[in-house]
């Protein structure tokens, strides 16, 4: 990973110190109710050809994966592309979804990164400080550290530390047998254990959680009625 993408700009400066603040109010412990009862994804797409985004959540019963709500809230861009910032680009539609929602889930999954970012709070992260819920980080591509290839299995439920500057970030997930894997980070108020625990039982079927496939389906579905 380039870290010369990661330069903090002095026009930037107040959002390195944003999440610099973040970081220390992140919970790496479970706190997490008794009972899970309701799950949820989040997904964000642009609308090509316009300066406008659609955050999306939907919210599934986490025993049987059956969709229970969906919300969702279209704005303008409001921040630039800017690698190591990105979640202070996404998160704003996805709280205005977030207030629409009449049942609120107990655990939210982000495709997108947890501690496993190079100041340690991707999306998933300041989502779960800003809602104050516990989230996972459950993301289809590595950003930063490092892991054995060698030495993760082909079945699912494999997995290998995921090591970035010496300090375990998260852990790369087999989630179907012979399958790329998954990179699991906290995001926040959970236990990386039980974030691998939540991730493999989103994953009865697929390779991605059924939260994350939920979310994309429904935005790629309002894209569709643009």
């Amino acid at each position: 990973m380039n870290n010369e993408l990661f330069n903090e700009e002095q026009e930037f400066k107040q959002y390195y110190d944003l999440q610099n603040n973040l970081r220390d109010k992140v919970i790496k412990q479970d706190q997490l109710p008794e009972i899970i009862k309701y799950i949820a994804g989040v997904d964000v797409a642009y609308n090509d050809g316009s300066d406008k985004m659609i955050g999306a959540i939907v919210v599934l019963n986490a025993q049987t994966h059956e969709v229970v709500e969906e919300a969702f809230h279209e704005m303008e861009i409001t921040f630039p592309y800017i690698p190591g910032l990105f979640s202070f680009r996404e998160i704003p539609p996805l709280i205005e979804a977030f207030k629409k929602l009449t049942i609120k889930p107990d655990l939210i999954v982000s495709d997108a990164q947890g501690i496993a970012h190079p100041k340690g709070v991707g999306m998933a992260t300041h989502l779960g400080i800003e809602l104050n819920i516990p989230t996972i980080g459950c993301a289809k591509k590595r950003l930063v550290g490092s892991y054995d290839k060698a030495l993760l299995g082909l079945k699912r439920g494999e997995t290998q530390e995921l090591i970035y500057n010496n300090v375990l970030v998260g852990k790369t997930l087999r989630t179907q047998d012979n399958t790329n894997p998954m990179y699991v980070s906290i995001g926040h108020k959970i236990s990386l254990e039980t974030a691998i625990d939540w991730v493999l039982k989103l994953t009865p079927d697929y390779r991605l959680p059924e939260t994350t496939r939920q979310a994309d389906h429904l935005v790629n579905s309002l894209l569709k009625n643009k």
